[in-house]
């Protein structure tokens, strides 16, 4: 699974008259993300960034080019940004990224998309399938053998209808990280401590 890369970061606006640019970043400490060194866009320019304030940045290009005016910076805005999964630190115990989740196998077929929309995150299968992922439903993964196992629960979801809520204790105190789409913090951000937040603050 090393050729897959995960979403960093977007470029945001431009900031001022000189090429700066706004750029939202996921990581869980937004300056990391120049430290990753060489980002990629969707369609394989290479970028580098430095911080000249918080939540604006200098861009250059592969050979080494600033971007130096408001009308290149604007040309790159909502430009995606990307690093290859294996320079990313590995996991601790039961947490994930959602990438690696993405062709995971099972009896119910194989995992194509991870659903996070904020009241949990569920696995969609090539089946049409869309269980929670929690313990009770996915009490076993192997990331390294590329299957997992899967307990229907009572009810499940097919595609066209909306996904079902996290349930369950969920993964211990670990978590679910680093969506591609972005929606996700890749740096290992716990989602059982946001469910219990949510659920204190309806109780």
């Amino acid at each position: 699974m090393t050729d897959r890369r995960i979403l960093m970061g977007v470029i945001g606006r431009p900031h001022g008259v000189r090429g700066l640019v706004h750029v939202q970043s996921y990581t869980s400490d937004p300056s990391d993300l120049a430290r990753y060194g060489v980002l990629s866009d969707d369609t394989g320019r290479a970028w580098t960034l430095a911080w000249r304030s918080a939540g604006v940045a200098e861009l250059r290009d592969a050979d080494g080019h600033v971007v130096a005016d408001r009308s290149a910076a604007e040309r790159l805005t909502n430009t995606r940004l990307y690093v290859e999964r294996d320079r990313l630190p590995a996991p601790a115990t039961e947490e994930f990224y959602l990438a690696d989740l993405v062709g995971l196998i099972s009896d119910v077929g194989r995992v194509t998309v991870v659903h996070d929309y904020g009241a949990g995150v569920s696995l969609e299968f090539d089946t049409g399938v869309i269980v929670p992922f929690n313990k009770a439903c996915v009490p076993k993964i192997d990331v390294q053998n590329g299957t997992l196992t899967v307990v229907i629960p009572t009810e499940i979801t097919v595609t066209d209808q909306p996904p079902l809520p996290l349930a369950g204790e969920g993964w211990g105190e670990g978590g679910v990280t680093g969506a591609d789409d972005g929606s996700r913090d890749p740096t290992l951000t716990p989602a059982l401590s946001r469910q219990r937040e949510r659920e204190k603050k309806h109780a």
